[in-house]
């Protein structure tokens, strides 16, 4: 993985989250990917440790829980 992955549902403490994400590494370095909208990629963010959203994979696959928007369990459908 070469970029950081920004997981989020989309709810304010997510888009607040993203929007710092953004300015702190530069949009290029972070790939988003809303679970709310793209919910096949909710097994993926699993695999990579995503326990809650908003959540940052980091390239070397640490994973970064930032404040707590949901439970990665609460978007499954």
């Amino acid at each position: 993985m070469s970029k950081s992955i920004f997981y989020h549902a989309g709810c304010p403490v997510c888009i607040s989250a993203e929007h710092d994400i953004i300015n702190l590494v530069g949009a290029p370095n972070v790939e988003i990917i809303h679970l709310g909208e793209e919910q096949s990629s909710i097994n993926a963010a699993e695999m990579s440790g995503v326990q809650s959203v908003p959540a940052l994979v980091t390239p070397n696959g640490n994973v970064l829980h930032i404040n707590f928007g949901a439970s990665i369990s609460d978007l499954k459908k």
